[in-house]
């Protein structure tokens, strides 16, 4: 198959980051078949490679895009990559929130947006994440861009500074489990550590007494949330068809990400092999 190298052998077969992908990982087991649609395959383009001293050539840092429904795990699973494989975490979340706390006029007229289930304008957010994108750490050790975009416009935008992901991943977790979820979650605001009430509990009173919740994270808030979601999903997955992975996040952590590890590790093998351009 022109454009795709095997891994996993017998289970699953990856294309090139630049040739035809969409893999859908049922989740159920780790060794279970998952379902492949591979719609086109074109040829392999060997990745631009950066020269150090001594003149020998290194690959280019990974540039992931993660995301997801409301309480899908995205922020579980970024911590996990992000240790693994230094990249740089960047949260749309979090920068609104920050903007929010601040008190700055961008996180007033975000406030209003997210209180009503929308998605905040292109305009307001894109900005904050080509700053961060394009800081040295991220163009050096490579970035994950954690929820964002979530609008074709957000996404058109993006490419319009010249962000371009090696890699679309989505979690796919039913909706009953993704209200569940967002309703039971709480944050320290001490540590920053994100608790459940139910699947992750605070270890000690001290803790659940300090415990808040997201102004955002009521039932009705989730709900329109999620509609928000559905309705601009499809759009974003249009941009990124070619390279975008599908996996069930409503296994265990562990699961879910042996199954994203196993994509970035081979997508850094086949870049470690792939003859060099320069």
């Amino acid at each position: 198959m022109a454009g795709c190298v095997n891994y996993m052998p017998s289970h699953v077969t990856l294309c090139s980051p630049r040739a035809s992908l969409s893999l859908s990982f049922s989740g159920d087991s780790l060794f279970r078949e998952p379902t492949k649609s591979l719609r086109r395959s074109p040829s392999i383009v060997a990745p631009r490679f950066q020269v150090v001293a001594g003149g020998k050539a290194v690959p280019p840092p990974l540039k992931i895009m993660i995301s997801g429904a409301p309480a899908s795990g995205k922020g579980t699973q970024c911590q996990l990559i992000s240790q693994k494989y230094g990249l740089v975490h960047v949260s749309a979340g979090d920068l609104l929130r920050a903007e929010i706390v601040s008190g700055s006029e961008n996180g007033r007229l975000a406030k209003e947006y997210m209180e009503k289930g929308q998605l905040v304008p292109a305009e307001i957010v894109v900005m904050l994440v080509k700053d961060l994108l394009s800081q040295t750490d991220s163009e050096r050790n490579g970035w994950l861009l954690d929820g964002y975009p979530r609008s074709s416009s957000q996404a058109t935008a993006l490419k319009g500074f010249g962000f371009h992901p090696d890699l679309f991943i989505l979690l796919e977790v039913p909706e009953d489990i993704l209200v569940e979820r967002v309703v039971g979650r709480r944050l320290d605001p001490v540590t920053g550590k994100i608790y459940h009430l139910k699947y992750s509990p605070p270890e000690t009173e001290e803790i659940s007494a300090r415990l808040t919740q997201r102004f955002d994270d009521t039932e009705d808030k989730v709900k329109l949330r999620l509609k928000t979601h559905n309705q601009n999903v499809s759009d974003v997955l249009s941009m990124y068809d070619d390279i975008t992975i599908k996996i069930k996040g409503n296994r265990p952590k562990e699961e879910v990400f042996t199954q994203i590890d196993t994509a970035l590790s081979e997508m850094l093998q086949q870049r470690n092999t792939a003859p060099s351009s320069i």
